[in-house]
């Protein structure tokens, strides 16, 4: 028994030498073109989805239905540059949004699995090691986040002509 309780300090000890080594010492890469290991980018989403799904407590101050107000998330959307890394009907992501890791998710994909309030919290806060920012910290008021949430709930559906509509000047 003491010789595995040896073996096993003897691994704590190396464990806890070569992490520091590995992680101070420039040895991990942490290019955006190199891929995560698979089990850091699992962790990295389980993580993400339990703390969204933890925080994400508020609710609509108004329906998500009205059109005004999912028009005029459109018009947010666009102008607050959402189309540059998530796309939009009748537009392209831009092209650096290829080289992003994780890559900028499809947000039509996302509207039918997320619910307002993830969405909203999202939106509103950004997420860590992703190149999604927080509205809030640029002043974006909550009314405003809201309708940007009422559109992305609605993207599936959009055509190209009414975001085309919705985001002329």
């Amino acid at each position: 028994m003491s010789k595995i309780l040896t073996a096993i300090g003897a691994l704590a000890i190396a464990v806890a030498i070569a992490a520091p080594v590995n992680l101070f010492g420039g040895f991990l890469n942490v290019a955006a073109n190199d891929p995560h290991l698979g089990i850091v980018t699992w962790s990295l989403e389980k993580i993400r989805m339990a703390s969204i799904s933890r925080h994400a407590v508020e609710q609509p101050p108004v329906s998500l239905d009205d059109p005004a107000a999912v028009q005029a998330g459109a018009r947010a959307f666009s102008e607050r540059g959402c189309v540059s890394c998530h796309g939009a009907p009748g537009g392209t992501w831009a092209k650096f949004s290829e080289g992003m890791t994780p890559s900028p998710p499809d947000l039509a994909e996302i509207a039918k699995e997320r619910t307002p309030a993830e969405i909203f919290w999202v939106v509103k806060h950004g997420l860590k090691f992703t190149g999604m920012p927080s509205f809030a910290a640029i002043d974006v008021k909550d009314d405003e986040i809201w309708k940007i949430v009422a559109f992305v709930k609605k993207l599936p559906g959009v055509s190209d002509a009414d975001f085309k509509a919705w985001t002329a000047q």
